[in-house]
């Protein structure tokens, strides 16, 4: 049997001129420059010959939004998946650093105890579990094809270290998962066999403006 993909796609960029962590707010939608990139992600797969057979977004507005053009480039009806949502945060909706934002405030620094949890937030476990649940019921679902499931930085990226045997803890500024980029769960049966990482819409990222969470 042929190996089976499931594509951990990070949505585009986001309208968020006020630079907050928007986290699970409702209303964030992509930018003009992020429905480019969700544009270009689904051109590139559909022109690599991809056998894209299902889309499965976040409920999140941006999610839905770059998985828009994926269920259009493949005739595919975009499927919803509680699971694939953003972390929760403690800083959600607030501005977030040193200096300018929550960390000036005394009154959350109670949150940020234990960095290994992570205090301030859903725990990197739970995060790595639910989207990996996602990606292996689609890779069975789906066996010999490809499946693109869209979701958030932080979900994606805590399943991608879950998957290759390493701590979930780890420095947020040395996250490999850019915007509208791709981690790629290669299944052999229901054998995980490998991790990929690409960028299809590095071409766009130069000015982007990427307000990741702060967990």
């Amino acid at each position: 049997m042929a190996l089976t993909a499931v594509h951990l796609l990070r949505h585009g960029e986001v309208h968020n001129p006020q630079r907050v962590l928007y986290g699970r707010l409702p209303g964030y939608r992509l930018s003009e420059r992020g429905q480019q990139m969700a544009r270009l992600v689904a051109t590139t797969l559909r022109e690599e010959g991809a056998d894209v057979v299902e889309v499965i977004a976040s409920p999140l507005q941006r999610a839905q939004e770059t998985a828009a053009p994926l269920g259009e480039a493949f005739g595919l009806t975009v499927g919803t998946d509680e699971r694939l949502i953003e972390a929760a945060n403690h800083f959600e909706g607030l501005t977030f650093g040193v200096g300018d934002g929550a960390l000036t405030r005394p009154r959350h620094w109670w949150v940020l105890r234990n960095p290994l949890r992570p205090s301030w937030g859903e725990p990197y476990a739970e995060q790595a579990e639910r989207v990996l649940a996602v990606a292996r019921e689609a890779a069975a679902r789906n066996a010999g094809h490809e499946t693109v499931l869209v979701a958030h930085q932080l979900p994606i990226y805590s399943a991608r270290r879950r998957a290759e045997g390493r701590r979930l803890w780890h420095d947020p500024r040395k996250r490999q998962c850019t915007l509208a980029s791709l981690t790629t769960l290669r299944f052999d049966g229901t054998a995980l066999v490998g991790v990929d990482y690409r960028e299809p819409a590095a071409s766009l990222l130069p000015g982007a403006v990427d307000t990741a969470g702060a967990a």
